[in-house]
């Protein structure tokens, strides 16, 4: 008799399945983001390029196309195409690999923190594609503005890290106090 105990040869699956389980959802949330964010991209290049901005309800919204080579706000826009590339593409590159090897490394995750790192990539993805595809500049369609007030012109990758950002700080801040245990 063995002093190991007998393993069924089904031990792994619980494993196989959990990783699964975590992990079908953030692949979801990165096709939905990339997906969502290129097709309507693709939308804005064949209907708003070259026309005149679109104002939609009572002008808080404005559909206008908009090629951006910089980053947030056009941010280093005018930097040599050269830094631009290693600043905006290559550093993002980077830092979408990183940020995916913490999403599927941290198994102790809460689904929160999953749910805002995945936005974060899957927007962070989105603009990527544009900058390799699109000589360097990411597509732009959209503002927002109320009264003298206006955003700057963005995209759905951009509203995708916006809210995984704002997710983030508000569900992992270190001033909220975790829920105390039912007794």
């Amino acid at each position: 008799m063995s002093a190991v105990p007998d393993r069924p040869e089904t031990s792994l699956r619980p494993t196989a399945i959990s990783r699964f389980t975590r992990l079908a959802p953030v692949f979801f949330l990165l096709l939905l983001c990339v997906g969502c964010d290129q097709a309507v991209k693709s939308a804005a290049r064949r209907t708003l390029a070259g026309s005149d901005p679109v104002s939609l309800m009572a002008g808080i919204v404005r559909l206008e196309y908009a090629e951006n080579p910089g980053a947030f706000l056009s941010l280093g826009a005018s930097l040599p195409p050269g830094a631009r590339f290693a600043g905006f593409a290559v550093l993002a590159a980077i830092v979408a690999g990183a940020v995916l090897v913490l999403v599927l490394r941290g198994r102790e995750w809460h689904a929160s923190r999953v749910l805002a790192f995945s936005l974060i990539l899957g927007g962070g993805i989105g603009n990527l594609l544009d900058r390799f595809f699109n000589g360097g500049a990411v597509v732009d369609f959209v503002s927002i503005g109320f009264g003298g007030l206006r955003t700057g012109i963005f995209n759905v990758a951009d509203l995708a890290i916006t809210c995984g950002a704002l997710w983030l700080i508000l569900h992992t801040a270190p001033w909220r106090t975790p829920a105390a245990p039912e007794a």
